[in-house]
């Protein structure tokens, strides 16, 4: 079967009161780079369901037809109660964290309606670490490497980061920047967070050109740093964050 045939018999095996929920539910509405083989659906706590091998059947104590959303077939969940599930479903609160970015950047839902969810919620798994992600997230950082990005800079005691800041460069197109920081002296920092797609040659060939714009034309200090170097390697991030900053480590 395919992906939307095995959406709908699932819901259909689960029976009317079911609806596609966490990952599936969130992938029906759009959300890229989570997809799972195995298809989530819930059902209001006291329904019996015999899941199918690829099923995962979840008991909501708080599930009713307000969560469902009201036109989109097979009957799924509203995506900010689905992307909720998703991330306090995940085993580790930087994943769930994750999500929400994803969710919030590909434009599936909007943080006040994430925050919304996740106090209705209740005591669900992950939810302080999930709130105060909410706060990066509203705040510009659209990657957990953005939000590491903000974490560090508080850890080395700079101002935090101007995130998606636009700058048109020479050939005005415009363009993103992770993170711009002002140093008291007006020089400006510019922060980039490469992730895995920008180990492809032409992508890597593009950000030496833009780095070499940003500092002819606007004599910035760039900042480059690959994704997992802000998880693994936090005292050489900060010790170089410091010295650009203040000019000593």
């Amino acid at each position: 079967m395919t992906r939307e045939q095995r959406w709908w018999v699932a819901v259909i095996h689960a029976g009317k009161r079911s609806a596609l929920a966490a990952g599936s539910a969130a992938e029906c509405a759009g959300l890229k780079g989570w997809e799972s083989e195995i298809v989530h659906v819930v059902v209001p706590r006291g329904t019996r369901v015999h899941a199918l091998p690829w099923m995962r059947v979840h008991i909501s104590r708080r599930f009713s037809a307000a969560d469902i959303h009201p036109s989109r077939s097979p009957a799924q969940c509203l995506a900010s109660r689905a992307v909720v599930d998703a991330a306090s479903w995940k085993p580790h609160p930087r994943l769930a964290c994750a999500v929400l970015a994803a969710a919030v950047q590909q434009r599936i839902v909007t943080a006040p309606q994430l925050r919304e969810q996740i106090i209705a919620a209740g005591r669900i798994r992950h939810r302080r670490a999930m709130l105060m992600s909410l706060d990066d997230i509203e705040g510009g950082s659209h990657a957990m490497s953005e939000i590491d990005l903000v974490r560090l800079c508080g850890k080395a005691g700079l101002p935090s980061p101007e995130r998606q800041a636009v700058r048109v460069d020479s050939s005005g197109r415009s363009r993103y920047l992770d993170g711009r920081i002002v140093r008291p002296d007006g020089r400006v920092i510019l922060i980039e967070v490469d992730g895995a797609m920008h180990l492809n040659v032409v992508r890597w060939w593009e950000d030496q050109h833009r780095s070499n714009d940003l500092v002819i034309e606007d004599n910035a200090i760039i900042l480059r740093f690959p994704a997992v170097v802000l998880r693994s390697n936090e005292t050489a991030v900060i010790a170089q964050l410091r010295r650009a900053y203040f000019g000593s480590s």
